[in-house]
């Protein structure tokens, strides 16, 4: 049974076709490698009943010849997303309880095409983290270790990497606002997509920086990144910032050809400290890329040295303004009152008891920026500095490149607390190869392409042209092919 839970989406949904498998034993698989990997923490919310009965109702599809690519995958959602009926916290005591009343476009589209919900995932409180050392359930373990010293995921999707990469699930819903799908990936020797800005419907997904947040999904494969995206994306009426476009067959594309196709390497990207072995992986995928036919060209992304601070800026803005809704009167935890007390002291004493430390100090800052005297100052100058950010990928485009290649993480997977009771500004810099992607709207994919000293999974990161996802993909597919990354964690939880 455990062999069914390591299959990949496409291996599973050829199997399903072919009637060698059912939906039903693959969920039951991943159900009862789910009960066995407690240690892991990647779980929070279990629905074994509900993903039968998905499993069944799949089944029944496949044996009527109805039968999407995503038919019968069980799946792990990330807590970010609204599933009716199913407790939706984004891993904080501020949602205790919230079970909404609707279901998020992502998830709908999934369930719509036949995928089966096994639970939800672990992340950093609000998706405010690069550890998931901040949720109100406690922390989510990398499957992978050094020795017996116990590793990060990533964040803020590090129950989604910790599933996928433990096999106990097929694969994972993630967010990315900075970095969040894309570092847990290379964390954990899976691949991540975070698309176009606008690609996915952000709606019901409990938002952090609205500007910021997509969507994506997080896999064992490329291909799988491929068949998923497909069933994710699309328009959707009820989110503004979705893009009426037509989503082609992604998969379809996979041809690995990239014979003539112009790869970036930013010389900015060349940053201060950065590990030797971080610097050779990046040489070898360059290396890679040229020898599966690819030109290589050296560019230059000038404002890259100040995406940290403007995202440091903006991301806070938005969530302290997105957060402002967490009051206590509608829906999630509502603090106890004492006699005399009014409504600021509810809308105080539930956030001082329902938010975490890391979700009080981005609020604050965020809150900080916005204020009279400082908006012009902080705000207003990280925006007019996103529009260069974005300007130098627009330039760079236009010259004819048409993927970039760069670390996506500056490190392997750190340990679990050594980091968190630092200096959160060392935090923050996990995601200094990753958030210039987000303030561009661009898509970027993380994939596993080699082994630290340790014997760690160390991942690079390919950013596309917007909208170009599948070229993007398949840039990423002759990556993939040339690497033959094939590591996995040795189980010990």
């Amino acid at each position: 049974m455990s062999e069914l839970s390591k299959l990949t989406i496409a291996e599973a949904r050829d199997a399903l076709r072919k009637g060698e498998v059912t939906s039903v034993a693959l969920t039951e698989a991943c159900l009862s490698e789910i009960e066995g990997a407690e240690a892991l923490g990647a779980f929070v919310h279990h629905t074994p009943e509900l993903a039968l009965e998905q499993a069944r109702a799949a089944d029944a599809r496949i044996g009527q010849g109805d039968a999407p690519s995503m038919c019968g995958i069980p799946l792990g959602i990330k807590d970010l997303f609204c599933t009716k009926g199913v407790e939706s916290q984004a891993a904080s005591a501020i949602l205790h309880g919230f079970k909404p009343e609707y279901e998020s476009t992502v998830t709908s589209q999934l369930f719509g095409a036949g995928a089966v919900m096994l639970g939800k995932l672990n992340m950093d409180e609000f998706a405010m983290g690069s550890s998931n050392e901040t949720s109100t359930y406690g922390t989510a373990v990398n499957p992978w270790r050094d020795g017996e010293r116990q590793l990060t995921p990533g964040g803020s999707s590090g129950g989604s990497a910790s599933a996928v990469a433990a096999d106990l699930c097929l694969a994972a819903t993630g967010t990315d606002t900075g970095g969040s799908i894309r570092q847990p990936a290379a964390f954990t020797g899976i691949t991540g997509l975070k698309p176009t800005y606008g690609r996915v419907s952000r709606w019901g997904i409990i938002a952090f920086a609205s500007s910021l947040d997509q969507a994506g999904p997080m896999t064992r494969s490329v291909r799988d990144c491929a068949i998923m995206l497909e069933a994710m994306a699309g328009h959707d009426p009820k989110d503004s910032t979705s893009a009426d476009l037509a989503v082609p067959d992604f998969e379809a594309m996979l041809t690995g050809d990239i014979k003539g196709k112009v790869i970036g390497i930013p010389s900015e990207y060349r940053v201060e400290g950065m590990p030797e072995e971080i610097a050779a992986l990046w040489a070898e995928g360059t290396d890679m890329l040229k020898a599966a036919g690819a030109e290589i060209r050296d560019i230059s992304l000038p404002h890259t040295k100040y995406a940290l601070p403007t995202y440091y800026v903006i991301a806070p803005a938005e969530a302290s303004s997105n957060l402002a809704r967490y009051d206590g009167v509608r829906f999630g935890h509502r603090a106890k009152l004492a006699q005399g007390d009014g409504i600021e002291e509810m809308y105080q004493k539930t956030r001082a008891e329902g938010f975490g430390a890391e979700v009080k100090r981005r609020v604050m800052v965020g809150t900080y920026v916005l204020s009279a005297g400082y908006y012009d100052a902080y705000y207003n100058r990280a925006r007019k500095v996103r529009a260069l950010i974005k300007q130098d990928f627009e330039q760079v485009f236009a010259a004819g490149v048409d993927a970039i290649l760069t670390p996506a993480t500056p490190s392997a997977a750190f340990g679990l607390g050594e980091m968190a009771e630092a200096d959160p500004v060392q935090m923050y810099l996990n995601d200094v190869f990753t958030v210039t992607v987000n303030l561009a709207g661009l898509p970027g994919i993380a994939l596993p392409t080699g082994l630290s000293g340790n014997g760690l999974p160390l991942g690079l990161q390919l950013i596309g042209r917007p909208w170009e996802e599948g070229d993007l993909l398949n840039t990423a597919y002759a990556l993939e092919q040339a690497a033959g990354f094939v590591s996995k964690p040795a189980k010990w939880w």
